[in-house]
């Protein structure tokens, strides 16, 4: 049995493969673990944004029609084992080790044959299955990478549901550089003869890919349309509105975007029900209102009142503004920022920019992280007050105290992979604002 610390430096070394399309190295390792993958009933998810919110909430559905549920996200933002959840609870470092000391010794005979070794993705990717395997999971939620149709996640064969989140321009240099070159890489998850739900796309272009592809593969299509929900509500860590036949949805997760993405977990659990699932309105309702996933809008602190969102992307901003908009513009705003130089990050602080009183930027820390002070000399283009600041923990200090003093909020947002840091400072700060104040 390997070392916590031994599976670490197997993982940060096949990570410097970097990422490799295909699923040829990813069919050779699951033929080493016995193929678990096909023993797995699944439900494969897509997208751009809004995959790990689906995820969580159609598991908490799960869960609470008494399924044993499995759920694979990626990437890891707070710790690697919130990557492999069942029933909501994440790996433990026992399992974890178990896991990984199986899958690395897989990996060994994959590179003894020859063959091409299996890269960082493909290995979690793999490992996931083999615990899902493992603990008997009775159906699998399964999020993609960036991609679709070369994922490792897309060796399984005939999921019960294809789902497809809403679908923006990201990652570029490696799915496309138009809506639709991106569209049907995502598509490529959807099988023959599958059943597919999707969140209806804005853009034409998408919308088309979509449906083409079902054609192509005579699956069938539902959509899960935003503007279905009537009577939009958001309280204090709780939005509300009624949907169809379920009347009042209560969700905690509650950013605006969480709307469109709970009416598409509801039409996932349709399509579920029309295969034989047994799923009630009530187990929808309690699902969605527990259903959590941390960094989406989520509340680190209430004195001074401090979020933080995995917006990292144009499209993602867009919803992030929408949210502001319906409940916190009354009020001051201060932004936290730090992006990653492959991101379109201009687009993002021309929509986000003009809602701020004051801003401050990092620089994450990530091997593809944009430098502060140049996103700082961008930022000065939109807001007239843009403090640069050197690591993450000052940024949050100087921020809380601001907010403190005006009556402000805080909103940190712009990349996943500082989030963790992000959510470390802030809950600090909050524990010594209990200190003083006993």
């Amino acid at each position: 049995m390997l070392k916590e610390r031994e599976i670490q430096e197997f993982l940060e070394e096949i990570g410097k493969l970097g990422s490799v399309l295909g699923l040829d190295s990813m069919r050779e390792l699951l033929e080493e673990l016995g193929n678990v993958q096909d023993q797995l009933p699944m439900i494969h998810v897509a997208g751009t944004n809004g995959k790990g919110s689906l995820c969580a909430m159609v598991s908490s559905i799960l869960k609470e029609a008494g399924y044993r549920v499995g759920a694979y996200t990626s990437p890891a933002v707070f710790d690697q084992k919130e990557q492999y959840q069942v029933n909501g609870e994440a790996i433990s470092q026992e399992e974890y080790i178990e896991i990984f000391t199986a899958v690395k010794e897989a990996w060994d005979r994959v590179k003894e044959r020859g063959k091409v070794v299996p890269t960082l993705y493909e290995v979690e990717t793999a490992a996931a299955f083999l615990y899902f395997y493992r603990k008997e999971c009775e159906i699998v939620l399964l999020e993609t990478g960036m991609g679709g149709a070369t994922d490792a996640t897309n060796i399984i064969r005939k999921p019960f549901v294809s789902v497809l989140t809403s679908i923006s321009m990201d990652h570029m240099n490696f799915l496309g550089n138009s809506l639709e070159e991106i569209a049907r890489v995502k598509a490529g998850i959807i099988k023959e003869y599958g059943s597919v739900v999707a969140i209806k796309p804005k853009q034409k272009e998408v919308q088309q890919v979509i449906e083409d592809t079902c054609r192509e593969k005579h699956a069938s299509l539902s959509y899960a349309k935003g503007e279905d929900a009537v009577g939009i509500h958001w309280e204090q860590e709780c939005l509300s509105f009624s949907y169809g036949q379920y009347g009042e949805i209560r969700l905690s997760m509650t950013g605006a975007y969480q709307v469109e993405n709970s009416i598409c977990a509801i039409e996932v659990v349709e399509a579920l029900k029309k295969l034989g699932w047994s799923i009630s309105p009530s187990h929808v309702k309690q699902g969605l209102e527990k259903a959590k996933w941390e960094g989406r809008f989520s509340v680190l602190c209430q004195e001074p009142l401090f979020i933080i969102d995995g917006a990292h992307n144009e499209d993602a901003v867009k919803k992030l503004r929408e949210t502001l908009k319906m409940g916190f513009t009354n009020g001051k705003i201060i932004y936290i920022i730090g992006v990653l130089v492959d991101k379109e990050y201009e687009k993002m602080l021309k929509e986000m920019l003009p809602l701020a009183w004051k801003v401050f930027v990092v620089t994450p820390e990530h091997n593809r992280a944009l430098d502060a002070r140049i996103l700082a000399q961008k930022a000065r283009q939109y807001h007239w007050d843009v403090t640069c600041c050197e690591t993450v923990s000052e940024a949050v200090a100087a921020a809380g105290a601001c907010a403190k003093e005006e009556g402000a909020m805080v909103l940190a947002f712009g990349s996943l992979s500082y989030l963790g840091e992000l959510r470390k400072a802030a809950l600090c700060m909050e524990e010594a604002r209990r200190f003083y104040d006993r």
